[in-house]
């Protein structure tokens, strides 16, 4: 197998839906690569990435792991990623950090929505790809299936690296078709035997051997001479195509086997360091883009250790004991530990502090690191995930991460008074790990909101605070932000009028309300001629109508969209003042109202919603059944997009409903669009409902 060339690094992303084994096979790769000398165990807990309690709880990866090791002198910085849709926030941002990608895919498991969208990522990034395709030791499983799926899918050709050879339940070996070798190995094996194909095997190697010699020939012009002079390529010709075509994203290499009883895993390392490129070769093809953070102009690193260092920190990990630790991909340049830099997109200069090399758990101090490095950095103080870290004397800012948005909400209530303060400051240091949650305090409802990209990550939240922090909360549907508006002019007289036998209090004006245009506030305006209120007094008229909108006639919610004019009153010389005035007010405006047609406001949300095509007339007759009007719907690659327009209240559990409609495939995002009058017959039990819940409160 051939040596590393150019420099001995390689950054790559292992990418895949949850449970097509893409930890066993980062445990594989460990095993084989000399990192740990014995595999560890998803259902024992003992793998190396997944080491946090909910991990192993689970079993299933809930948060990005650094596996770093080295191979044929190469050194290895493996990122492994969660695979759940809801933690996609994740792979997302592991893949701003790497300069290739393994992508792990399975029969059982198939080409799930999560892995669609991770590809796309992938495709916006131009990242060099290998395709494995994992358990091959199941009885019944096929390879030209799955190689199919994928070509459909992922529109992209794959290309056998390796055949698999008898795959099912005793299944050992792979043909290895650049090598020319047969590769067998078992579970235990830390060596795999390369032995000469043998003759019941010259078929299979021969054919998958000419379709591989085509594709590289095919995608150059002076390789497609070669082969048709020659008939064939040399193997060096092979490889210094295969190289390119990875490295320009012609086709996709492709290798199968099995992560558990550690075949094809030879093969697929050797390709990491034969095939994907460096972060030089890969800097040179898609040098790092960013801006000038003062001058806003356009800058470019192409990852060399002599250019200025810059870095990205695409992962944060608070530690309740150790504090926090910055993943970072070191673009360019060279630095030592604790020296000092900038950080481009906060404007403020921070202090290094220790550098580690990672390994799952495992942490070992560096002194200093160089272009291509994958680091951890321990207490940045003002560095979050998505900033950049520049030498001062020739800053650069990287675009921040492109996350997606949470769709699911629960208000939160801390199960003790001990507990607030807890639930506060931890949820704020989960969200400085994982950015895809969201935490509110809002201001309308008085709830805490926690917001997340489905269940399971909302769950997950709440177990490591109550891990980490030691506060528990219960969960329940958050309250809508209703408002209360009016459909027709109204008038009406505020006389606030009290004698104490002293100084009395005397305040008369009459106001007008009139209903404006939806999404327009509300106005005051002074039409007060001739002296009847001093001009003194108004704001205090406005005052207290600005107070009566904060509790509306119908169920107390907040009045929007109204104009209200002052026109007329009286007052005292001596009786009146700026509280008589500011009661005035605001009795003339809860008259009025009620005399204008008041009505219900709720929140319209748009949704876009990405569902495959045998599931959308059930998508679209659901959205119907929750008041929602479809806007459009457009093909895409892999399904429809609907657009529509939905009710908030009809949306507050949607992420579920829409995983049990399309079988996890379907996915969709929401953003506010406008407030809409709520249909009469659902009016009146709102108002009983959000009567009750005062009186609760009241009771309490």
């Amino acid at each position: 197998m051939e040596t590393a060339r150019v420099e001995p690094v390689r950054n790559i992303a292992i990418v895949s839906s949850a449970g097509a084994g893409k930890t066993s096979l980062s445990e594989a790769l460990l095993y084989v690569g000399g990192a740990i000398p014995v595999r560890g165990s998803i259902t024992q807990g003992t793998t190396v990435s997944d080491f946090e309690p909910e991990e192993i709880r689970h079993r299933s990866s809930t948060s990005t792991s650094l596996l770093q090791f080295t191979w044929q002198d190469t050194h290895i910085n493996l990122i492994d990623p969660p695979g759940a849709l809801a933690l996609l926030g994740e792979p997302l941002a592991a893949l701003r950090a790497v300069d290739a990608v393994i992508i792990v895919v399975s029969e059982q498991i198939g080409m799930r929505t999560e892995l669609a969208r991770v590809w796309e990522r992938i495709n916006e990034l131009e990242l060099p790809c290998l395709l494995f395709v994992n358990g091959l030791d199941k009885e019944g499983v096929s390879f030209e299936p799955i190689l199919e799926t994928c070509r459909k899918q992922l529109n992209r050709t794959p290309v056998p690296m390796t055949v698999p050879v008898n795959p099912g339940e005793h299944f050992d070996c792979v043909i290895d078709v650049r090598q020319k070798t047969l590769v067998r190995s078992g579970p235990g094996a830390a060596k795999a035997d390369q032995v000469p194909i043998t003759q019941d095997l010259e078929n299979l190697f021969n054919g998958a051997r000419k379709q591989l010699v085509e594709a590289v020939a095919e995608s150059g012009d002076a390789l497609l001479e070669t082969y048709v002079a020659k008939g064939d390529l040399s193997d060096e010709e092979l490889l210094q195509g295969l190289r390119r075509d990875v490295l320009t994203r012609q086709f996709l290499p492709t290798y199968g086997g099995s992560a558990l009883r550690n075949v094809g895993i030879w093969s697929l390392l050797d390709a990491l360091i034969c095939l994907l490129p460096s972060p030089s070769e890969r800097g040179l093809v898609h040098p790092w883009s960013g801006i000038h953070p003062e001058t806003q102009e356009r800058c470019e690193r192409k990852g060399s250790g002599q250019e200025p260092f810059s870095a990205f920190v695409f992962k944060t990990i608070i530690d309740p004991f150790a504090g926090r630790l910055s993943y970072c991909r070191v673009v360019s340049g060279t630095i030592h530990a604790d020296a000092s830099a900038l950080n481009a997109s906060q404007h403020v200069r921070e202090k290094l502090g220790h550098f580690y090399t990672v390994l799952g758990k495992r942490h070992v101090p560096v002194e200093s690191v160089k272009g291509g490095d994958i680091v951890a950095i321990a207490k940045l103080k003002d560095t979050h995930t998505g900033d950049t870290l520049s030498h001062e004397s020739s800053p650069i800012c990287y675009p921040r991460i492109g996350l997606p948005k949470p769709i699911l909400s629960y208000a939160i209530d801390a199960k003790s008074k001990a507990d607030i303060d807890k639930v506060s400051l931890g949820l704020h240091k989960l969200i400085e790990e994982d950015p895809t949650l969201e935490f509110i305090r809002n201001s309308e409802t008085k709830e805490m909101v926690l917001s997340g990209l489905g269940q399971f990550h909302i769950d997950l939240a709440l177990e490591k605070l109550q891990r980490k922090f030691g506060a528990d909360v219960s969960l329940h549907t958050p309250k809508i932000p209703y408002r209360e508006t009016i459909k027709t002019k109204s008038q009406a007289q505020g006389k606030y009028k009290k004698q104490t036998g002293g100084h009395g209090q005397y305040g008369d004006c009459w106001l007008e309300i009139a209903p404006l245009p939806r999404g327009n506030g509300c106005a005051f305006e002074n039409r007060v001629v001739g002296g009847a209120i001093p001009r003194n007094f108004i704001p205090a008229v406005e005052k207290g109508v600005l107070d009566a909108m904060h509790d509306g006639p119908l169920s107390g919610f907040p009045v929007v969209d109204v104009h209200v004019a002052v026109y007329d009153g009286s007052y005292h010389v001596v009786d009146s003042s700026e509280m008589a005035f500011k009661i005035a007010g605001s009795m003339a405006f809860r008259k009025a109202m009620e005399t204008a047609h008041p009505v219900l406001l709720e929140p319209i949300m748009t949704v876009e919603i990405e569902a495959p095509t045998d599931t959308v007339g059930t998508v679209m007759g659901d959205l119907n059944a929750r008041r929602g009007r479809i806007i459009a719907v457009n093909a895409q690659d892999h399904g429809e997009q609907i657009h529509a327009l939905v009710p908030l209240a009809e949306l507050l559990r949607y992420a579920t409903t829409l995983t049990a409609i399309t079988a996890g495939r379907g996915t969709y995002v929401m953003d506010f669009a406008h407030y809409d009058e709520v249909p009469r017959e659902l009016t009146g039990k709102i108002i009983e409902r959000h009567k009750a819940e005062k009186q609760t409160v009241e009771a309490h």
